[in-house]
């Protein structure tokens, strides 16, 4: 039989490339699953909170369920009673039950009664004949998981393409989903070839070795939600392995054969795809790797990995991974991040080296250590952290070049963006725009949390709208006051429209800061450290000293002062749900919850990144966006937001 060799080696980044363009892997449909079947399933849509976690106010502990004035002077040597006018276990409800007869005696996790803003713990009581006595005071809202601080009703959770773990499934449990919209995993067959492989447990005689690759790929392609196969080992001869593929193409979308990829003369892969189908791809100009084909017959794809198991892992990660991740509906995110080299490395122009390596981290951020194994070893796969890639094109890497680094697995990717501040859906928008949701950490710790974050050097951007109530500036006074002046720059953000809730018709007629301080009203707080709470606690404030009322005693003559929420639509469902008269939130919840709106102003959503971060390549790419964002490309809320011509600019150098 004559030899064909398809030799013409590209790069590994035009591999991907031209099998995306002559093939466009998809999905092959949707199917709904129950949510105990969903391990490891990839989300066929986004999902949004139906429901708020937790549905009701509940205690975190067991004690007693009290009005916090009324234990505000309690001590060891001078206790408070109280009547004990029930008890409530979790899952109880008892509507009768008010905390202006009494204390509750509740267990954890049990509802919070009506006029009840506190939980004393039981080991600061003492209960005798219906009275308990009350050895120290509690703040509003201490022992109290406020309904839907968690999670609120139309809270963005989870982005489709996310592949479900078991931390997953656990906030779809206890959102109640019951099933949950998945796409069909592919079905595909793996092969291992050569005559001197052997099948783990089979006695190893001399010259042979165990199969690695049969699990090597048949599990990493099922952690990218594939449905996999092993079909076992076949020798090197053609027909055996025309046969094998030949017939699995009719049962699967796709097959994988590893070994025998090469143009010897025992090499017979690649002349099997090429009388099957199309050969796309062999040869890669990469040291390990270069003996990879990839082809496609009768729609489905074919490819041959190099035999040597690191070379093979390798080309799993860099080269198999964006194209399977299309097949699966997985979310592909490059886990590509920038290291440096201790030493100088001469490497010879012509080939691209990926070099297995080890993660070291310092202050001056990731060295990676290359491991002096071969390609054919199997030690190296778990004990090195991945492999730098060092360019065709470069002779010689001298020490402390940034160069690219593939992680082997989520747990040493370090390229995450940390995104810790004030919670806004324009910025939710951003990041899902731009794949960052599946790459990013966001914590709505508020603004005044972000700036903390960045202050301690743990926030690569921190989403900020703070009003210095001396200069009437947002923002860039606080550089000086968290000493960031010359560390960090505020990059200007947008505008968004805030404003007062209220529900349909609003039949309190509410029209400003003024009726918080009405009998008949009841406010929704936002959480100490937000920008809006900090707007709304300098209008309290100004209006108590008009009124010569203590800022002191606001919580008391505000009621619901002290119902604090995270987000803004958290605001939205507790005026929906009728647990709060007005609250203030940026315009588009009320319009996402059919709510009424009565607009404060413009504020400015800027953020705030540390200037050592500012070359991170998911800060750029955020950066980017926001530079080139326009609000009438798909942002179904864009009315209440305003983008200036300075966006993604610095304001403060």
């Amino acid at each position: 039989m004559s030899t064909k060799v398809f030799h013409e080696l590209v790069s590994l980044d035009e591999a991907v490339t031209r099998v995306l363009a002559r093939v466009n892997p998809q999905p092959r449909g949707v199917e709904h699953v129950e949510i105990r079947e969903a391990l490891f399933r990839v989300l066929a849509e986004d999902v949004y909170a139906p429901v708020d976690h937790p549905p009701f106010d509940r205690s975190e502990v067991d004690g007693y369920a009290v009005k916090s004035s009324d234990v505000s002077g309690a001590t060891e040597l001078s206790p408070v009673e109280l009547r004990v006018i029930g008890y409530l276990k979790a899952g109880d409800v008892e509507e009768n039950l008010s905390c202006e007869e009494g204390a509750v005696k509740v267990a954890t996790g049990a509802i919070i009664p009506r006029g009840c803003d506190a939980v004393v713990m039981e080991e600061y009581t003492e209960e005798s004949s219906g009275l308990v006595r009350v050895y120290r005071p509690v703040a509003p809202g201490e022992g109290v998981s406020t309904a839907g601080s968690d999670v609120s009703a139309g809270d963005f959770v989870l982005p489709k393409g996310t592949l479900l773990r078991h931390e997953h499934l656990a906030l779809l449990a206890g959102l109640g989903f019951s099933e949950i919209p998945v796409y069909t995993k592919p079905r595909i067959a793996v092969y291992s070839t050569g005559h001197e492989v052997v099948e783990p447990g089979k006695p190893l005689k001399p010259g042979r070795v165990y199969d690695v690759n049969g699990s090597l790929i048949s599990a990493f392609l099922r952690e990218l939600g594939a449905s996999t196969t092993y079909r076992g080992i076949l020798p090197d001869d053609y027909n055996a392995v025309r046969d094998a593929v030949e017939r699995d193409l009719e049962a699967y979308d796709a097959v994988f054969v590893s070994g025998g990829t090469s143009a010897g003369e025992f090499d017979v892969v690649y002349r099997v795809f090429g009388d099957l189908g199309e050969v796309i791809v062999h040869g890669l100009k990469s040291k390990p790797g270069k003996p990879t084909v990839i082809a496609t017959s009768k729609g489905k794809l074919l490819f041959g990995l190099p035999g040597f198991p690191l070379s093979c892992y390798m080309i799993l990660v860099r080269v198999v991974k964006p194209i399977v991740a299309r097949l699966t509906g997985l979310r592909y995110v490059e886990e590509k991040m920038y290291v440096k080299l201790p030493s100088r490395v001469r490497k010879g122009v012509g080939k691209t080296w990926l070099v297995p390596s080890i993660l070291v981290v310092s202050d001056q951020g990731y060295t990676a250590y290359p491991v002096s194994l071969s390609s054919g070893s199997v030690y190296a796969i778990t004990f090195s952290d991945g492999f730098v890639e060092l360019d065709e094109n470069v002779d010689v890497v001298e020490a402390d070049t940034p160069v690219p680094f593939y992680p082997f697995s989520e747990r040493t990717r370090a390229s995450k963006l940390v995104v810790m501040g004030s919670n806004d859906p324009l910025l939710e928008y951003l990041l899902k725009e731009t794949g960052l949701v599946y790459v990013s950490k966001v914590l709505n710790t508020g603004s005044v949390g972000g700036w903390l974050a960045v202050a301690r050097g743990e926030a690569d951007i921190a989403p900020t709208h703070l009003l210095d109530p001396e200069t009437g500036l947002y923002n860039t006074p606080f550089l000086d006051k968290y000493e960031l002046r010359g560390k960090a720059l505020v990059i200007r953000g947008y505008d968004r429209l805030i404003g007062f809730v209220v529900a349909k018709g609003n039949p309190k007629n509410i029209r400003g800061f003024e009726d918080f301080f009405r009998e008949d009203v009841r406010v929704v707080n936002r959480t100490r450290g937000s920008g809006i709470r900090v707007l709304v606690d300098m209008n309290l404030r100004k209006i108590s000293e008009k009124r010569g009322i203590p800022w002191g005693s606001v919580p008391r003559v505000v009621k619901g002062y002290t119902y604090e929420v995270k987000t803004h639509t958290a605001v939205a469902t507790a005026v929906k749900h009728g647990k709060a008269d007005v609250g203030v939130a940026v315009g588009y919840v009320a319009e996402l919850y059919g709510l009424d709106f009565i607009p404060i102003g413009w504020e400015e959503y800027d953020f705030l990144v540390p200037k050592n971060r500012l070359n991170k390549p998911e800060v750029e790419l955020l950066l980017k966006a926001l530079r080139e964002l326009r609000l009438d490309k798909g942002f179904k809320f864009s009315k209440y937001y305003r983008v200036p011509e300075t966006t993604g600019l610095p304001k403060v150098f």
